[in-house]
Order: C-alpha cells, then structure tokens, then sequence
C-alpha cells in the first residue's frame, strides 16, 4: 500500500481518469458499430460526421491514439460510401 499522500491522491485521479476514459472510448465505441451496422445510405451520411467529430475529440484528449482515430475515420468514410 502507498506510504505517501502523494501516492495516495495519485491513485485515487488515476481511477478516476481510468473510468472517466473508459466511459467515453466505450461510447465511441458503441456509435462506430452502429454506424457500421446501417444500411440505409441518408441515415448513415448523416451520423457519419457525429462519430468523425467524436473520434477527433478523444484523440486530442489521448483517450485513443491519433492514428487509431484516422483509421477508424477511414474505414467508415468507405463503408459509408459503399452503401447503396
């Protein structure tokens, strides 16, 4: 167990940061599969820039990695523009 105060407010903001974090990667999450499993092409263009704008705020804020962010933008930008 921590012997320092320090130590001890370390460990109570980083669970409180790990949960804050893990709340909102789950969040975005959840909207890329359901964007994904749309099928209707006017529905989806129109969720589409929601998710890309959330992917954009949590890595800014190192929640998900930059280029995690850009791949996941990438690959339902195509899945978007393949729905007929």
């Amino acid at each position: 167990m921590a012997n320092h105060k320090s130590s001890l407010k370390r460990i109570r903001q980083t669970e409180t940061r790990r949960l804050h974090n893990r709340y909102y990667a789950k969040t975005m999450r959840n909207a890329v599969r359901k964007l994904r499993a749309m099928t209707d092409k006017t529905e989806a263009t129109a969720f589409l820039p929601k998710v890309q704008t959330m992917l954009d705020k949590l890595a800014k804020n190192n929640i998900i990695h930059k280029n995690k962010a850009a791949n996941i933008k990438s690959s339902v930008t195509l899945h978007v523009n393949s729905l007929g």
